[in-house]
């Protein structure tokens, strides 16, 4: 194995291991029973049995099984590309990715607590969310403009 794929690999790991170890560590406050509220946004504990704004929850069990080999097909494709620039944002998206599928096959549904209600109400997410936007705002900036990666 080359440096290069070391380097890839390496990066992509460190992002991934370290939301899912934040992301973890905060949805166990919530499920022990923290809970804070305020004007604007609630901090609450909710278990999301679908996807973004409960969209596919008629797939109960199955969309774990469904979401896995999306985000395994994207941990290939990344290793595939062989591009270092898109290690660390993959790496972001997929440790969201993982932790929300681990909540999936641990509490049956993925766990969320911020609920934003100031001015009109949003959905609830988590850290794992964020995290994954994040992360597909830079691969979409990564490719739309090719000169941000040079390897």
């Amino acid at each position: 194995m080359n440096n290069h794929i070391l380097r890839l690999g390496a990066v992509l790991l460190f992002g991934l291991v370290g939301v899912f170890i934040i992301d973890q560590n905060i949805k166990m406050l919530f499920v022990d029973g923290f809970r804070y509220y305020t004007d604007c946004i609630d901090l609450i504990l909710v278990y999301n049995k679908g996807v973004a704004f409960s969209m596919f929850s008629f797939l109960e069990g199955y969309l774990k099984y469904i979401q896995l080999v999306l985000v395994l097909g994207v941990l290939g494709y990344v290793f595939y590309l062989q591009k270092l620039c898109y290690a660390f944002p993959a790496g972001l998206l997929l440790g969201g990715a993982f932790s929300n599928i681990y909540d999936r096959f641990i509490h049956e549904g993925v766990v969320d607590m911020v609920y934003w209600h100031c001015g009109f109400n949003f959905a609830v997410f988590n850290f794992a969310d964020v995290m994954i936007d994040v992360a597909v705002i830079w691969i979409l900036i990564l490719n739309y403009k090719p000169h941000f990666c040079k390897s």
